[in-house]
This record gives C-alpha cells, structure tokens and sequence, in this order.
C-alpha cells in the first residue's frame, strides 16, 4: 500500500482506508432544479462525491443549491477561467478541479490557490491526454504515461510553490493501458491522493469494461483512493459500475451475487431470475455471498461457498445454505422465497 498524504474532501478523507466512488452531473448547467434532482438520485445510488461542470458565472448557483440538497462532497469542475474557481470556492464548493495550465499565469493560480487556503478546500489537478502542453509533446512525441505524470507533477509543483500540497492528481487517458501505466509511474512519484478513471470510455457496455480493466487493476495494486467510471449513459450508471468493481476485488461489502451462465441442462429462466435479485439486493448492506444456479450441477456443488443461493430444476428449484440445508420450490415463487432467506440471515 502506499504511503498517502490524507486530503479531505468535506466528510471524506482520500487516505487509502476507503476507496470513494465519485460521478459528474451531465444536466444542462442552467438547469438548476434537474441538477438538484439528479445530485439527490446520485446519493441515493451510493454516490459519495459528486461533481458538477461550472462553465459560466450564472452555473456558480449550482453549487448552494445542490449542496442544501446533499449530504455529500461536491466539487466544482474549472476550465479557463480562474474567476469561477474562485467564486466556486467563495459559495461552497468542497473541492476545486483544475487544469493549472489552463487557467492562466501564476498570478491567477496563486489567487485560486490563496482562496482554497483559506477555506480548507482542496485542489484536483486534472490532467488527460488531450490537455497536455506542446512542450510535453514534444519532448514525448505523443501523451506517453512519462510526459502525463510529468505535466501532473508540475503542476504540484506550481501549487507547492504557493504553499499549498492540499492536492489530488488525476491522470486519465481513454486508452486502458496507457492510464495504468500513468497510474504506476505517478504512485511511484508522488504520495498526493489518486482520482482514477479511464476518459472518455464510451457506451455503457464498452466504458464499464474499459474501466473494471483500467481501475480494477490499480486499485489491484493497490494504487488510488478515489474512483470515477466514466460513461456515456446515466450517471447513476456509474456508481452502480464502480460500486461493483470495488466488490468485485473485496473492497467494499454488501450482496456479492454470483450466477451461472446457464447451459442446456437449464430449466427456469434464470437470466429473468438473476437480474430481479440483482435489483433486489443491490443496497443491500449484508456481507454475504448469493448464487443463482441454473441446476444442481452448478448450483450446490460450485457454489458451496455461496450463504444462500438456488439451483433450477424443471419448472422448480432447490434453496440451499451454507450449512447444508436445502428444500423444494416452484419456479413461480424463486425470487421472493430467496428474498426471504436473504433476509433470515
């Protein structure tokens, strides 16, 4: 594990212990009500940090408005201008991302930097493949995990020279194997929290493999402290995605569901029977493992070590539990009667 400089971000502390899922609002920044709603939808969903894009003065109200909705960190997402940083930060923002290369001269960072100071927020410094500076360039020839962790790290240095190191780093790319190797190199370099998230990664479908690949292997190794899926689909989407990578690798508790790709032994339709406890215990907060089998081969047998689960038979199934018991029931009564034992235990 690495040795993490703790940065806190409202109620959150990025220190390694927690792995924080984050999502981005994607309603129109003048849309104050639809953000509120979405913000409350996310928090809902499990969101434990929000962010919201504030392109102009006028999207600077988003910031009380969702705020007095949430309980959770909300960061303001700066590009350019260093003023709406600043106002960012004066109506409540938890945290400030920036593109410090992209916000002006020293002059303007070192006001956004003296605000955050002073109000105890601290500062992303977001960098990606398609920001890097000319000069990276060419030194690189092309945004290599070198030249990405380089551009980060100076920008640290820009904000240490104020003395300011409240800082979190991300380096996206929406190529999988460039933003883990930029990952590694920069846990390597620096001990400032790490945003994971691989850019840009496409579709539902596509984005949430990209990104259980990108992310899960880092935090694998033990490497960041704060996740972002990004995807071209609800945002809620995404924090259920990165909810399930982290219990995917162990890094989070609740309902671990485990189902069988069924084959032509199957009688019931377990693919309907699945997804219905899927939904069903997806809040769950219980530390316990369920299997959804399609017959006895696989259901008793692979998934033994499973709390609670059923195996499909003809037009029936068995319940079964970790300590051996089992008994029939109809295919009618499959997810409500598996409800029910999840329940009892």
């Amino acid at each position: 594990m690495r040795n993490v400089k703790p940065v806190k971000v409202g109620n959150c502390v990025l220190d390694g212990k927690h792995i924080y899922i984050q999502s981005m609002l994607n309603v129109r920044s003048d849309d104050i009500g639809g953000n509120v709603r979405q913000a409350v939808e996310l928090e809902k969903a499990g969101c434990e940090i929000i962010r919201t894009a504030v392109p102009d003065m006028e999207a600077v109200k988003l910031i009380p408005a969702i705020k007095s909705a949430v309980k959770i960190p909300l960061v303001a997402d700066i590009h350019f201008d260093y003023k709406l940083a600043i106002e960012s930060a004066k109506a409540g923002a938890d945290k400030i991302r920036i593109n410090p290369g992209n916000i002006g001269s020293n002059d303007r960072i070192k006001k956004v930097v003296d605000i955050c100071r002073e109000r105890n927020i601290p500062i992303r410094i977001g960098v990606n493949s398609g920001s890097l500076e000319k000069e990276l360039l060419a030194k690189y020839g092309s945004p290599t995990p070198e030249a990405l962790v380089e551009s980060a790290l100076n920008h640290a240095k820009l904000l240490e020279q104020f003395d300011f190191d409240d800082i979190v780093i991300s380096i996206k790319s929406s190529d999988v194997n460039r933003m883990i190797e930029s990952y590694r190199l920069a846990s390597e370099k620096c001990n400032y929290p790490l945003h994971l998230g691989v850019t840009e990664a496409g579709t539902e479908r596509m984005g949430i493999i990209k990104s259980s690949v990108g992310i899960g292997s880092l935090l694998c190794d033990g490497i960041g402290e704060t996740i972002r899926v990004s995807l071209t689909a609800d945002p809620v989407k995404e924090v259920y995605a990165g909810q399930d990578i982290l219990k995917s690798i162990g890094r989070r508790g609740g309902v671990k569901l485990v189902s069988c790709p069924t084959c032509g032994r199957t009688r019931i339709d377990l693919f309907k029977v699945a997804n219905q406890i899927e939904n069903a215990v997806r809040n769950m907060e219980k530390n316990i493992t369920v299997a959804v089998m399609g017959c006895i081969v696989n259901g008793p047998g692979e998934a033994r070590e499973a709390d609670v689960g059923i195996a499909g038979g003809n037009g029936c199934a068995v319940i079964f539990r970790k300590d051996g018991s089992q008994r029939k029931i109809r295919e009618e009564d499959i997810v409500c009667e598996l409800l029910a034992e999840i329940d009892r235990l």
